[in-house]
């Protein structure tokens, strides 16, 4: 029986990656705060659509904004990790990349009770160390990486690329790994961000978007038995008045097509399953 999964997951960064960036002033501030709008609509929406989706959450966030944290988790929805401070793990050494995942689970931790079991890195950027890590702490899956778009897949650990361009490919693991696009993520193409070393332009107009979007998960429906597309948002910037209304023409549309909203974690358990009953 045909089976179409949708995961709307939700980057709730707020001030983190700004200040990890070093954008500290007021203005750059705000747009993060934002984020605590967006937030607010969000959970107004999920819960009108009866929809659990999955918040992927930096242990900053959690620190500095835990009574709406609390929220997300009290409507059902998972928190997943997302580093302390939004520190890309393949700019830190390996000690501070163990570090930093030990900071976010025992925030996680305090918000949940429990331990995460899902990853996100911080701009998709994980270092060869990452997936070992991830296995050495207890996690299920990560979300960070694109080697396809509807089928979720198993990790390697211990890639070597040679600067020849060889390369000695590593080992699987039990890491699931639940892949992403930046052409499913809304920050690329809505967000202005201006920088020492360039312009991200952004502002493009959400219907274009949204058509993407859709005949994404249509072609899913159109060529596989079962999949699962996972969308990427941030409540500080699909939070805007025009961007909601898209996401929930979004909502629509795939309920229009048959899809099934789950959390990460549960679709990373059915492809589990699905993968040991051959």
């Amino acid at each position: 029986m045909a089976r179409h999964l949708a995961c709307l997951t939700f980057d709730f960064d707020v001030v983190s990656a700004w200040i990890f960036r070093g954008m500290t002033t007021p203005t750059a501030i705000s747009r993060g705060e934002f984020g605590l709008v967006g937030a607010e609509r969000i959970l107004a929406l999920l819960n009108r659509y009866d929809i659990r989706a999955t918040w992927f959450i930096p242990g900053h966030t959690l620190d500095t904004y835990p009574d709406i944290c609390r929220r997300i988790h009290a409507a059902g929805h998972e928190i997943g990790h997302h580093g302390y401070l939004h520190e890309p793990p393949a700019m830190l050494s390996p000690e501070q990349e163990e570090a930093v995942l030990v900071r976010g689970i025992d925030a996680i931790r305090r918000v949940t009770g429990q331990n995460p079991r899902g990853y996100r890195s911080p701009s998709w950027d994980l270092s060869p160390r990452t997936v070992e890590l991830l296995l050495k702490h207890g996690f299920q899956y990560d979300s960070s990486m694109m080697a396809h778009d509807d089928q979720p897949y198993r990790a390697r650990q211990g890639d070597v690329i040679g600067n020849d361009g060889r390369i000695q490919w590593g080992t699987q693991t039990r890491l699931i790994e639940m892949p992403i696009s930046w052409s499913l993520d809304d920050f690329p193409h809505f967000e202005y961000r201006r920088t020492d070393t360039g312009v991200q332009p952004g502002l493009m107009r959400a219907g274009d978007v949204l058509d993407n979007w859709v005949d994404d998960f249509r072609y899913m429906v159109q060529n596989v038995e079962w999949g699962v597309l996972t969308y990427t948002f941030h409540p500080q910037v699909v939070g805007r008045g025009h961007r909601m209304l898209m996401l929930e023409r979004l909502i629509q549309a795939i309920a229009d097509l048959r899809g099934i909203f789950v959390r990460l974690d549960a679709a990373a358990e059915e492809f589990d399953r699905r993968a040991a009953s051959g």
